[in-house]
């Protein structure tokens, strides 16, 4: 039995808002999502999750990768994917000294870095609109799906 291999996609970027939406919130738990009090920084869940010995680094840098892993799955190209791999290694290894490492990871931000190029890709794209079942109208004949054209009678 032979192993096929997945090939990448070509062509255009098929992507939803709500792809990027779902990355873009992750990042910005893991990189801004509070501030210092007195300062302009933001901390994330990457710098405080660091702080634990040990594990701290290993978790932060599995929820980075996510992040380059959707990003390959939306098509993205090699250069940009090996930049994004580039900003979450440096985080990863420098995030695993003490201390030094902890304050790396509050000025680094991987992945907004890993965002912004992300975003930068997918520009050159318009977002597929793919209904889901959250996204329901009701009026007076029916309930209507967005994307749908006919409405369906409620009885």
């Amino acid at each position: 039995m032979a192993i096929q291999r997945r090939s990448r996609p070509t062509g255009k970027t098929q992507w939803t808002s709500q792809d990027r939406d779902r990355l873009a919130k992750l990042a910005y738990w893991l990189d801004e999502r509070f501030r210092i009090p007195g300062t302009n920084w933001r901390i994330g869940w990457d710098g405080l999750v660091g702080l634990i010995p040990g594990v701290g680094d290993g978790i932060t840098t599995a929820l980075s990768a996510y992040i380059v892993l959707e990003a390959q799955r939306l098509g993205i190209p090699t250069t940009m994917l090996l930049r994004m791999i580039w900003n979450v290694v440096v985080d990863g290894i420098v995030g695993t000294v003490p201390l030094v490492g902890d304050l790396f990871d509050i000025r680094w931000k991987a992945n907004r870095k890993n965002m912004h190029l992300l975003n930068e890709h997918l520009a050159q794209f318009p977002a597929v609109h793919r209904p889901t079942i959250y996204q329901v109208e009701r009026s007076p004949k029916g309930i209507k799906a967005q994307g749908d054209k006919e409405e369906y009678p409620v009885e």
